[in-house]
């Protein structure tokens, strides 16, 4: 067993990541950049919580090249325990050494765990239960499992928070508009929107908790604009640059993609470039509480 650890150091779990080569710098890069100007777009970590000192045990499910979790743990340093899962062992490898560099490592921990089987943690573990953009490896048929497990690790009164965003905001730029078209055309194909609307995922999202048991599910909105000539244009562009690379074996396998993919991808490179360009996502953001303590128990003797 030891030798074959060596021989495939960064053997990952099987999942459903639209990108087929999680090793990928091109993603683990197009991920960091996400990571901030999101973030950023959002006015912080935990933007429309009051109390967010208050979460001393957080789970960040989906974490990626882990960018949320170590700013949470800089943001609020009385978080006392922070743990990140993702199914990559790459991505994994590289947030640890960011947690490291930015001197959180003690308080801040990556495990490798594929979150579709099962959170490998006790009942009650976590205040603070997080996923955003899960929708890039969540299908709508995913959800009730995880937010079951989502529930059974959260403590009584704790919080379940999701944060998606929506496709194909119209820009008035034709390559742009007809890219993003493809990408709304794949991802309801495969099975990550419950409608083949813009708002196919985040339209869904508060229904998705009140059915799941979690309780007073509240929303926050954000409109994220990315203009050319600045530095949050910038990074979109990179973002976009280095996505529809990334994500054309996704987009090959659920729709058809057109013989002019090329220079459709080169027209958007020079759109996105262009003084007047201006791409905006909404951002939703809902969440809510897990029950108290004996509607807690009743619902884990159900399962």
């Amino acid at each position: 067993m030891a030798e074959e650890k060596q021989t495939h150091p960064y053997r990952d779990h099987p999942n459903t990541y639209v990108v087929q080569d999680r090793s990928s710098q091109d993603e683990m890069q197009r991920l960091r950049i996400q990571d901030q100007i999101m973030t950023a777009g959002m006015g912080g970590v935990l933007s429309e919580q009051p109390d967010a000192s208050r979460f001393e045990s957080v789970l960040d499910v989906g974490c990626g090249t882990g960018g949320w979790l170590i700013e949470v743990a800089k943001t609020y340093p009385t978080a006392k325990r922070l743990v990140g899962v993702d199914a990559s062992g790459k991505m994994l490898d590289y947030a640890r050494e960011q947690a490291q560099i930015q001197q959180v490592s003690e308080r801040v921990e990556f495990l490798a765990m594929d979150a579709l089987l099962m959170l490998e943690f006790p009942v009650y573990s976590f205040d603070l239960v997080n996923h955003r953009f899960a929708g890039s490896w969540l299908r709508i048929w995913d959800w009730p499992k995880l937010l079951s497990e989502y529930r059974r690790v959260l403590r009584p009164g704790g919080v379940i928070r999701v944060s998606e965003s929506d496709f194909c905001r119209e820009s008035g730029y034709a390559a742009y508009d007809r890219i993003n078209q493809l990408y709304l055309a794949a991802f309801f194909q495969g099975g990550y929107l419950f409608t083949p609307e813009p708002d196919g995922m985040i339209g869904h999202l508060a229904r998705l908790l009140q059915q799941h048991g979690v309780q007073d599910v509240q929303t926050r909105s954000h409109i994220v604009e990315f203009r050319a000539g600045t530095p949050e244009g910038h990074h979109f562009a990179e973002d976009m640059r280095l996505g529809c690379r990334t994500v054309l074996p996704f987009l090959r396998k659920w729709t058809r993609v057109p013989d002019d993919y090329e220079s459709l991808y080169q027209q958007v490179l020079q759109e996105m470039q262009e003084p007047n360009f201006v791409a905006s996502w909404e951002v939703l953001t809902a969440w809510g509480t897990n029950p108290d303590c004996e509607e807690s128990n009743d619902f884990l003797q159900v399962r």
